[in-house]
């Protein structure tokens, strides 16, 4: 079987037709950036979206903790991914406080 190959400039992103949005890949997430989104057409009324696509590191964890194999990550030799920040950590935190959805409010730490 063909690796699947990434967007170009994309270092995550989600096969929606697979994913049941359970959010195990958001709460996996540690540099937020994951969160739920309403989706009134989804069965639980919801559906990962990538937010902040330029905070990702390439840990991997969504794509491992993924029971549906729905998200994929970027190869390192095809994208560069950013380093963990404080930012990102606390955008997760605020993420996973919030029911793992990014709250309307949240405003960067500079």
């Amino acid at each position: 079987m063909a690796a699947m190959a990434a967007p170009e400039n994309t270092p995550v992103w989600v096969n929606t037709s697979r994913c049941k949005a359970c959010d195990i890949c958001v709460d996996a997430c540690p540099a937020g950036v994951l969160s739920m989104q309403q989706e009134p057409t989804s069965v639980l009324g919801a559906m990962i979206s990538v937010v902040h696509p330029e905070a990702c590191i390439g840990c991997q964890e969504c794509e491992l903790s993924c029971p549906d194999f729905a998200i994929y990550v970027a190869e390192r030799k095809e994208f560069k991914f950013a380093k963990l920040t404080d930012a990102s950590k606390a955008r997760q935190e605020a993420i996973a406080n919030n029911g793992y959805r990014i709250p309307t409010d949240y405003k960067e730490a500079n």
